[in-house]
């Protein structure tokens, strides 16, 4: 009886969780302004004025259940082009992982 009241709840609680998880994306921000900001690769900012790094994370896993690393990194990306849009950048490149679900990137200002 016990084995059953276990299994009827990990049926109960799974639709859930992996129904936060697929939610996790809508709930990030698009900040007015974001959908300007380029993803560049170092070699391409030589010329822009740094504005600084940022640090961003999201929710990588939910319960048991990982989330996709694309999904996961579009997250990052939408999050490091708000923290641009706040810091008067254009353009953002990609930096260290510490761990899956967080990253650092550079802001930078290439356009006047």
């Amino acid at each position: 009886m016990k084995f059953l009241n276990e299994i009827l709840a990990i049926a109960a609680i799974t639709p859930m969780i992996i129904g936060m998880g697929g939610c996790a994306s809508s709930l990030i921000e698009v900040r007015q302004g974001s959908d300007q900001v380029a993803l560049a690769d170092a070699s391409q900012v030589g010329n822009c004025q740094s504005k600084g790094e940022i640090n961003v994370s999201v929710l990588a896993e939910a319960g048991f259940i990982s989330r996709s690393v694309e999904t996961v990194e579009a997250n990052l990306l939408q999050l490091a082009r708000n923290g641009a849009v706040d810091a008067g950048g254009d353009t953002v490149v990609r930096g260290n992982s510490p761990g899956f679900g967080k990253r650092t990137y550079a802001i930078y200002r290439c356009h006047p």
